[in-house]
Protein backbone atom coordinates (compact mmCIF):
# COMPACT_ATOMS: atom_id res chain seq x y z
CA UNK A 1 0.00 0.00 0.00
CA UNK A 2 2.90 2.35 0.69
CA UNK A 3 4.17 2.15 -2.90
CA UNK A 4 0.64 2.63 -4.22
CA UNK A 5 0.31 5.75 -2.07
CA UNK A 6 3.62 7.12 -3.38
CA UNK A 7 2.64 6.40 -6.99
CA UNK A 8 -0.61 8.28 -6.42
CA UNK A 9 1.14 11.46 -5.30
CA UNK A 10 1.28 14.57 -7.48
CA UNK A 11 4.78 15.47 -6.25
CA UNK A 12 7.52 13.10 -5.10
CA UNK A 13 10.12 13.96 -2.49
CA UNK A 14 13.47 12.37 -1.68
CA UNK A 15 12.00 9.73 0.62
CA UNK A 16 9.39 8.78 -1.98
CA UNK A 17 12.06 8.34 -4.63
CA UNK A 18 14.24 6.28 -2.31
CA UNK A 19 11.29 3.96 -1.68
CA UNK A 20 10.76 3.56 -5.42
CA UNK A 21 14.44 2.79 -6.00
CA UNK A 22 14.34 0.16 -3.25
CA UNK A 23 11.15 -1.48 -4.58
CA UNK A 24 11.15 -5.24 -5.14
CA UNK A 25 8.77 -7.89 -6.42
CA UNK A 26 5.16 -6.64 -6.67
CA UNK A 27 6.12 -3.09 -5.65
CA UNK A 28 8.63 -2.95 -8.49
CA UNK A 29 6.01 -4.25 -10.90
CA UNK A 30 3.65 -1.47 -9.83
CA UNK A 31 6.40 1.10 -10.36
CA UNK A 32 7.11 -0.16 -13.87
CA UNK A 33 3.42 -0.29 -14.79
CA UNK A 34 2.87 3.28 -13.60
CA UNK A 35 5.89 4.55 -15.54
CA UNK A 36 4.76 2.81 -18.73
CA UNK A 37 1.26 4.26 -18.38
CA UNK A 38 2.65 7.79 -17.95
CA UNK A 39 5.00 7.39 -20.89
CA UNK A 40 2.22 6.30 -23.22
CA UNK A 41 -0.02 9.15 -22.06
CA UNK A 42 2.62 11.89 -22.23
CA UNK A 43 5.02 11.01 -25.05
CA UNK A 44 3.22 8.17 -26.80
CA UNK A 45 4.38 4.79 -28.06
CA UNK A 46 6.89 6.08 -30.60
CA UNK A 47 10.59 5.41 -30.10
CA UNK A 48 12.92 7.80 -31.90
CA UNK A 49 16.33 6.94 -33.26
CA UNK A 50 19.54 8.93 -32.84
CA UNK A 51 22.20 7.48 -35.14
CA UNK A 52 25.32 7.50 -32.95
CA UNK A 53 28.72 8.35 -34.44
CA UNK A 54 31.51 7.94 -31.87
CA UNK A 55 34.03 9.64 -34.11
CA UNK A 56 37.06 9.84 -31.81
CA UNK A 57 38.29 8.33 -28.54
CA UNK A 58 41.02 10.95 -28.09
CA UNK A 59 40.22 12.70 -24.81
CA UNK A 60 41.73 15.52 -22.78
CA UNK A 61 40.05 14.39 -19.57
CA UNK A 62 41.20 11.81 -17.02
CA UNK A 63 37.97 10.70 -15.32
CA UNK A 64 38.61 7.76 -13.01
CA UNK A 65 35.76 5.60 -14.39
CA UNK A 66 36.32 5.95 -18.12
CA UNK A 67 38.13 3.54 -20.43
CA UNK A 68 39.22 6.27 -22.87
CA UNK A 69 40.68 8.53 -20.16
CA UNK A 70 43.79 10.43 -21.23
CA UNK A 71 46.16 8.38 -19.04
CA UNK A 72 45.03 4.99 -20.35
CA UNK A 73 47.91 3.92 -22.56
CA UNK A 74 46.34 0.52 -23.27
CA UNK A 75 43.60 1.99 -25.48
CA UNK A 76 44.04 2.17 -29.25
CA UNK A 77 43.33 5.79 -30.19
CA UNK A 78 41.47 6.67 -33.37
CA UNK A 79 39.90 9.63 -35.14
CA UNK A 80 37.34 9.01 -37.88
CA UNK A 81 37.86 11.16 -40.97
CA UNK A 82 35.40 13.91 -41.86
CA UNK A 83 34.47 11.97 -45.00
CA UNK A 84 33.58 8.89 -42.95
CA UNK A 85 31.52 10.96 -40.50
CA UNK A 86 29.58 12.49 -43.39
CA UNK A 87 29.07 9.05 -44.91
CA UNK A 88 27.52 7.94 -41.60
CA UNK A 89 25.30 11.03 -41.63
CA UNK A 90 24.23 10.17 -45.17
CA UNK A 91 23.36 6.64 -44.03
CA UNK A 92 21.23 8.03 -41.18
CA UNK A 93 19.44 10.40 -43.54
CA UNK A 94 18.81 7.81 -46.25
CA UNK A 95 17.47 5.31 -43.71
CA UNK A 96 15.10 7.80 -42.08
CA UNK A 97 16.76 7.89 -38.66
CA UNK A 98 15.59 11.45 -38.21
CA UNK A 99 18.53 12.45 -36.03
CA UNK A 100 22.25 12.01 -35.56
CA UNK A 101 24.50 12.15 -32.47
CA UNK A 102 28.13 13.23 -32.76
CA UNK A 103 30.09 12.03 -29.74
CA UNK A 104 33.78 11.92 -28.90
CA UNK A 105 36.26 12.29 -26.09
CA UNK A 106 36.32 15.77 -24.58
CA UNK A 107 38.62 18.13 -26.49
CA UNK A 108 38.93 21.91 -26.48
CA UNK A 109 40.86 23.69 -29.21
CA UNK A 110 40.23 26.15 -32.06
CA UNK A 111 40.88 23.34 -34.56
CA UNK A 112 38.31 21.07 -32.89
CA UNK A 113 35.75 23.90 -32.78
CA UNK A 114 36.27 24.65 -36.47
CA UNK A 115 36.05 20.99 -37.41
CA UNK A 116 32.71 20.43 -35.66
CA UNK A 117 31.26 23.64 -37.10
CA UNK A 118 32.26 22.59 -40.61
CA UNK A 119 30.83 19.09 -40.10
CA UNK A 120 27.53 20.48 -38.83
CA UNK A 121 27.11 22.69 -41.88
CA UNK A 122 27.95 19.78 -44.18
CA UNK A 123 25.47 17.47 -42.41
CA UNK A 124 22.74 20.05 -42.83
CA UNK A 125 23.63 20.38 -46.51
CA UNK A 126 23.65 16.61 -47.09
CA UNK A 127 20.25 16.18 -45.45
CA UNK A 128 18.68 19.38 -46.82
CA UNK A 129 18.25 20.53 -43.23
CA UNK A 130 16.11 17.48 -42.41
CA UNK A 131 18.51 15.58 -40.11
CA UNK A 132 18.41 16.64 -36.48
CA UNK A 133 21.78 16.82 -34.70
CA UNK A 134 22.68 16.16 -31.07
CA UNK A 135 26.20 16.85 -29.79
CA UNK A 136 27.91 15.15 -26.86
CA UNK A 137 31.33 16.77 -26.84
CA UNK A 138 31.81 17.83 -23.24
CA UNK A 139 32.53 21.19 -21.67
CA UNK A 140 33.27 24.08 -24.02
CA UNK A 141 33.36 27.85 -23.85
CA UNK A 142 30.11 29.74 -24.39
CA UNK A 143 31.32 31.04 -27.75
CA UNK A 144 31.94 27.50 -28.96
CA UNK A 145 28.47 26.32 -27.97
CA UNK A 146 27.02 29.35 -29.78
CA UNK A 147 28.95 28.65 -32.97
CA UNK A 148 27.81 25.03 -33.04
CA UNK A 149 24.23 26.03 -32.35
CA UNK A 150 24.29 28.51 -35.23
CA UNK A 151 25.80 25.82 -37.48
CA UNK A 152 22.85 23.50 -36.90
CA UNK A 153 23.17 21.54 -33.65
CA UNK A 154 20.02 21.84 -31.55
CA UNK A 155 20.43 19.23 -28.80
CA UNK A 156 23.35 18.76 -26.43
CA UNK A 157 23.99 15.95 -23.93
CA UNK A 158 26.39 16.74 -21.09
CA UNK A 159 26.22 14.08 -18.41
CA UNK A 160 26.84 15.23 -14.86
CA UNK A 161 27.54 11.58 -13.81
CA UNK A 162 26.64 12.50 -10.21
CA UNK A 163 24.98 15.63 -8.84
CA UNK A 164 26.80 15.22 -5.52
CA UNK A 165 29.93 17.47 -5.44
CA UNK A 166 31.74 15.23 -2.96
CA UNK A 167 31.15 12.11 -5.04
CA UNK A 168 32.12 14.04 -8.18
CA UNK A 169 35.52 14.75 -6.61
CA UNK A 170 35.98 11.05 -5.86
CA UNK A 171 35.47 10.15 -9.52
CA UNK A 172 37.61 12.91 -11.05
CA UNK A 173 41.06 14.44 -10.57
CA UNK A 174 41.04 17.59 -8.45
CA UNK A 175 42.06 20.15 -11.06
CA UNK A 176 40.48 22.85 -13.22
CA UNK A 177 39.79 20.40 -16.06
CA UNK A 178 37.50 18.35 -13.82
CA UNK A 179 35.68 21.06 -11.92
CA UNK A 180 32.11 20.29 -10.79
CA UNK A 181 31.11 23.96 -10.89
CA UNK A 182 32.23 24.28 -14.51
CA UNK A 183 30.13 21.25 -15.44
CA UNK A 184 27.06 22.92 -13.96
CA UNK A 185 27.87 26.25 -15.61
CA UNK A 186 28.21 24.54 -18.99
CA UNK A 187 24.76 22.97 -18.60
CA UNK A 188 23.25 26.33 -17.70
CA UNK A 189 24.98 27.96 -20.68
CA UNK A 190 23.63 25.36 -23.09
CA UNK A 191 20.13 25.94 -21.82
CA UNK A 192 20.38 29.73 -22.15
CA UNK A 193 21.66 29.48 -25.73
CA UNK A 194 18.58 27.48 -26.70
CA UNK A 195 19.74 23.89 -26.92
CA UNK A 196 17.50 21.07 -25.87
CA UNK A 197 19.67 20.29 -22.88
CA UNK A 198 20.34 16.81 -21.58
CA UNK A 199 22.31 15.29 -18.75
CA UNK A 200 22.54 11.98 -16.94
CA UNK A 201 24.24 9.94 -14.25
CA UNK A 202 25.92 6.59 -13.77
CA UNK A 203 24.03 4.14 -11.60
CA UNK A 204 25.73 1.78 -9.19
CA UNK A 205 29.05 3.60 -8.82
CA UNK A 206 31.24 2.70 -5.84
CA UNK A 207 30.41 4.75 -2.72
CA UNK A 208 26.99 5.68 -4.17
CA UNK A 209 23.67 4.88 -2.44
CA UNK A 210 19.97 5.26 -3.20
CA UNK A 211 19.77 8.53 -1.29
CA UNK A 212 22.31 10.08 -3.66
CA UNK A 213 20.52 8.60 -6.67
CA UNK A 214 17.23 10.07 -5.43
CA UNK A 215 19.02 13.43 -5.20
CA UNK A 216 20.24 12.94 -8.79
CA UNK A 217 16.63 12.58 -9.91
CA UNK A 218 15.64 15.70 -7.99
CA UNK A 219 18.59 17.57 -9.51
CA UNK A 220 17.32 16.77 -13.00
CA UNK A 221 13.84 17.89 -12.00
CA UNK A 222 15.11 21.12 -10.45
CA UNK A 223 17.38 21.87 -13.40
CA UNK A 224 14.39 21.25 -15.68
CA UNK A 225 16.27 19.11 -18.20
CA UNK A 226 14.78 18.29 -21.58
CA UNK A 227 16.38 14.89 -22.02
CA UNK A 228 18.34 12.32 -20.02
CA UNK A 229 20.82 9.60 -20.86
CA UNK A 230 21.74 7.43 -17.87
CA UNK A 231 22.69 3.85 -17.31
CA UNK A 232 24.53 1.35 -15.16
CA UNK A 233 28.16 1.82 -14.20
CA UNK A 234 30.22 -0.95 -15.77
CA UNK A 235 33.81 -1.12 -14.63
CA UNK A 236 36.84 -1.00 -16.93
CA UNK A 237 40.05 -2.72 -15.86
CA UNK A 238 42.29 0.13 -17.05
CA UNK A 239 40.77 2.74 -14.75
CA UNK A 240 41.46 3.77 -11.14
CA UNK A 241 37.91 2.85 -10.02
CA UNK A 242 38.49 -0.77 -11.02
CA UNK A 243 40.25 -1.37 -7.68
CA UNK A 244 36.86 -0.90 -5.94
CA UNK A 245 35.04 -3.51 -8.03
CA UNK A 246 34.56 -5.79 -5.02
CA UNK A 247 32.50 -3.08 -3.31
CA UNK A 248 30.06 -2.74 -6.20
CA UNK A 249 26.52 -4.02 -6.37
CA UNK A 250 26.29 -7.24 -8.40
CA UNK A 251 25.92 -6.39 -12.08
CA UNK A 252 22.29 -7.58 -12.30
CA UNK A 253 21.37 -5.37 -9.34
CA UNK A 254 22.93 -2.39 -11.13
CA UNK A 255 20.82 -3.25 -14.15
CA UNK A 256 17.67 -3.53 -12.06
CA UNK A 257 18.43 -0.25 -10.28
CA UNK A 258 18.92 1.45 -13.65
CA UNK A 259 15.46 0.37 -14.80
CA UNK A 260 13.98 1.71 -11.55
CA UNK A 261 15.82 5.03 -12.08
CA UNK A 262 14.33 5.31 -15.57
CA UNK A 263 10.83 4.49 -14.31
CA UNK A 264 11.09 6.91 -11.38
CA UNK A 265 12.36 9.68 -13.65
CA UNK A 266 9.48 9.12 -16.10
CA UNK A 267 7.05 9.55 -13.21
CA UNK A 268 8.93 12.60 -11.93
CA UNK A 269 9.39 14.28 -15.35
CA UNK A 270 6.56 13.00 -17.46
CA UNK A 271 7.29 14.56 -20.87
CA UNK A 272 11.08 14.54 -21.23
CA UNK A 273 13.06 12.35 -23.61
CA UNK A 274 14.80 9.43 -21.90
CA UNK A 275 17.38 7.35 -23.75
CA UNK A 276 17.76 3.61 -23.31
CA UNK A 277 21.52 3.40 -22.70
CA UNK A 278 23.59 0.91 -24.69
CA UNK A 279 25.25 -0.11 -21.40
CA UNK A 280 21.99 -1.82 -20.44
CA UNK A 281 22.43 -4.21 -23.34
CA UNK A 282 25.97 -4.99 -22.16
CA UNK A 283 24.32 -6.63 -19.13
CA UNK A 284 21.08 -7.99 -20.59
CA UNK A 285 20.53 -8.89 -24.27
CA UNK A 286 17.14 -7.15 -24.09
CA UNK A 287 18.33 -4.34 -21.85
CA UNK A 288 17.34 -1.44 -24.07
CA UNK A 289 13.95 -2.95 -24.82
CA UNK A 290 13.25 -3.41 -21.12
CA UNK A 291 14.15 0.26 -20.61
CA UNK A 292 11.68 1.26 -23.32
CA UNK A 293 8.94 -0.71 -21.56
CA UNK A 294 9.48 1.20 -18.29
CA UNK A 295 9.82 4.74 -19.61
CA UNK A 296 12.57 5.29 -22.18
CA UNK A 297 11.64 6.60 -25.63
CA UNK A 298 14.99 7.16 -27.36
CA UNK A 299 17.36 4.55 -28.86
CA UNK A 300 20.81 5.36 -30.21
CA UNK A 301 21.85 2.78 -32.82
CA UNK A 302 25.60 2.83 -33.35
CA UNK A 303 26.46 3.83 -36.92
CA UNK A 304 30.16 4.46 -36.31
CA UNK A 305 32.27 2.80 -39.03
CA UNK A 306 32.68 -0.79 -37.82
CA UNK A 307 36.44 -1.00 -37.39
CA UNK A 308 36.41 1.80 -34.79
CA UNK A 309 33.52 0.71 -32.57
CA UNK A 310 35.43 -1.57 -30.25
CA UNK A 311 37.94 1.19 -29.46
CA UNK A 312 35.31 3.59 -28.08
CA UNK A 313 35.34 1.51 -24.91
CA UNK A 314 34.09 3.64 -22.04
CA UNK A 315 33.39 0.33 -20.28
CA UNK A 316 34.04 -3.35 -21.01
CA UNK A 317 31.82 -5.84 -22.88
CA UNK A 318 30.34 -3.15 -25.13
CA UNK A 319 27.55 -4.68 -27.26
CA UNK A 320 26.93 -4.50 -31.02
CA UNK A 321 30.56 -3.80 -31.93
CA UNK A 322 30.48 -6.39 -34.75
CA UNK A 323 27.19 -5.32 -36.35
CA UNK A 324 27.08 -3.18 -39.46
CA UNK A 325 24.53 -0.31 -39.45
CA UNK A 326 22.14 -2.17 -41.75
CA UNK A 327 22.13 -5.23 -39.45
CA UNK A 328 21.59 -3.02 -36.41
CA UNK A 329 18.64 -1.27 -38.03
CA UNK A 330 16.87 -4.51 -38.95
CA UNK A 331 17.48 -5.91 -35.48
CA UNK A 332 16.13 -2.80 -33.73
CA UNK A 333 13.02 -2.73 -35.89
CA UNK A 334 12.07 -6.17 -34.57
CA UNK A 335 13.12 -5.38 -31.01
CA UNK A 336 11.00 -2.21 -30.79
CA UNK A 337 7.98 -4.19 -31.98
CA UNK A 338 8.53 -6.52 -29.01
CA UNK A 339 7.95 -3.55 -26.69
CA UNK A 340 4.60 -2.72 -28.35
CA UNK A 341 6.24 0.47 -29.58
CA UNK A 342 6.78 1.87 -33.05
CA UNK A 343 9.75 3.68 -34.57
CA UNK A 344 9.29 7.35 -35.45
CA UNK A 345 11.08 7.12 -38.78
CA UNK A 346 12.15 10.41 -40.32
CA UNK A 347 11.17 12.41 -37.22
CA UNK A 348 13.41 14.51 -35.00
CA UNK A 349 11.53 13.35 -31.94
CA UNK A 350 12.22 16.57 -30.07
CA UNK A 351 11.57 16.72 -26.36
CA UNK A 352 7.96 17.64 -25.65
CA UNK A 353 9.19 19.10 -22.39
CA UNK A 354 11.46 21.47 -24.32
CA UNK A 355 8.59 22.49 -26.58
CA UNK A 356 6.37 23.31 -23.61
CA UNK A 357 9.18 25.01 -21.68
CA UNK A 358 10.14 27.31 -24.54
CA UNK A 359 6.54 28.01 -25.55
CA UNK A 360 5.99 29.98 -22.33
CA UNK A 361 9.29 31.86 -22.43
Amino acid sequence: MEIEAILGKEKLDRNDLMMLLQATDEDKKLLFQRAEKIKLAEVGKKVHFRGLVEFSNICGKDCYYCGIRKSNRAVHRYDVTDEQILESARFAYEHDYGSLVLQSGELESPAFTDRIEKLLRSIKQISHGELGVTLSLGEQKKEVYERWYEAGAHRYLLRIETSNPELYRLYHPSDKLHDFARRLTSLQTLKRIGYQTGTGVMIGLPFQDTLQLADDLLFMKQFDVDMVGMGPYIEHRHTPLFQYRHELLPIRERFDLSLKMIAALRILMKDINIAAATALQAIDPLGREKAVKVGANIIMPNITPGKYRNDYALYENKPCVDEEPEECLNCLDVRIQLTDGEIGYGEWGDSKHFQKRTAVM
